[in-house]
């Protein structure tokens, strides 16, 4: 029996082919955009234009971050605050049990 006569063959194939031809550069829209038919880049709009930065230059490698105007706090500034979380929980979760409470109150 020949390879072409085994269906696991002439499957494989079939699907080899089409893998081939979906990986390559067989695009049409490639060959459109990449020759300049497609037109001229579009102008970026006014407001977008405005809110760029002057410098477009990235950060090369290697190179620190510049130093943030805000620092980090201290850990006694982190427990504070901490602290400050908590009681706000504490006088969240109180007041809504006591609306709770009321609705059930109030219920006929």
């Amino acid at each position: 029996m020949s390879r072409l006569h085994n269906p696991q063959f002439v499957a494989s194939l079939v699907f080899a082919i089409l893998l081939a031809g979906c990986s390559g550069d067989l695009n049409p829209m490639r060959i459109a955009y990449g020759t300049g038919e497609a037109g001229p880049p579009a102008k970026a709009p006014d407001f977008v234009a405005q809110s760029r930065r002057g410098d477009d230059a990235f950060m090369p490698v290697g190179v620190s971050a510049p130093a943030r105007p805000i620092r980090a706090k201290t850990p006694e500034g982190t427990r504070a605050l901490e602290d400050e979380l908590v009681a706000a929980r504490g006088r969240n979760e109180a007041r809504g049990r006591s609306a709770e409470s009321a609705a059930q109150g109030a219920k006929p």
